[in-house]
């Protein structure tokens, strides 16, 4: 990952977000996307390679597998942290198609002409509802994947055994997942922050509502 240029990103959101836009985006840098990439990716890297049945029919270890555990915590927290952090880029868009349009603007009718935006990045307009949206859309995003979290793996926990009979094993056998406290830990961790997050946004929601 380049360090750089997602830092430069960040400063673009931070230059037109509130505080609560701020506080959010902290959280979300530091306490989902640091501890994703940092410890949880380790975490889940052995989650079928240890996943152990006793039995050996050829099979029935990777059906089982694949009953248990549809998709992967890692592969649904990246998508999650990608379809969280678009909206935040949208609002820098806006700003930047505002910025562009009065430069426009200002090159056709030159210097002393009306300007359209007197601070293109002030939240109102087309903006004000712009970032309106963005959070919303972050709320609901971190509300849709802690649903399909819970549809998967009931109580966002995964038990020690898991018992299995489907073909081609020959009987009912059990399954051990590897590490499995630990792995309820950070999945508890990552819940635990997404309601922080959509606690945050609303907030931010109903203070661009209350201010306007």
């Amino acid at each position: 990952m380049n360090w750089g240029v997602f830092e430069g990103l960040l400063s673009g959101v931070n230059k037109y977000s509130t505080a609560f836009g701020r506080i959010w985006l902290s959280v979300v840098f530091i306490f989902r996307l640091l501890v994703y990439v940092v410890a949880a990716e380790r975490v889940w890297s052995d989650d079928h390679k240890d996943f152990d049945c006793n039995t050996r029919q050829p099979g029935c270890r990777n059906v089982c597998f694949d009953h248990f555990f549809p998709i992967s915590h890692i592969r649904l927290w990246a998508l999650q942290l990608i379809l969280v952090t678009c909206p935040s880029l949208l609002v820098i868009m806006h700003v930047a198609y505002r910025e562009a349009k009065e430069q426009r603007y200002r090159a056709g009718g030159g210097d002393n002409c009306h300007r359209i935006y007197t601070d293109p990045g002030k939240k109102r307009g087309g903006l004000w509802w712009t970032y309106l949206l963005s959070l919303i859309f972050k709320a609901a995003v971190d509300v849709v994947f802690l649903y399909i979290f819970y549809r998967f793996y009931r109580n966002y926990t995964l038990p020690r055994v898991v018992k299995c009979e489907l073909h081609p094993c020959p009987n009912m056998v059990d399954c051990f997942i590897s590490r499995p406290t630990e792995k309820n830990i950070f999945t508890l961790f990552m819940v635990v922050t997404a309601c922080i997050c959509i606690v945050l946004s609303l907030i931010e929601a109903a203070y661009l509502i209350g201010k306007r």
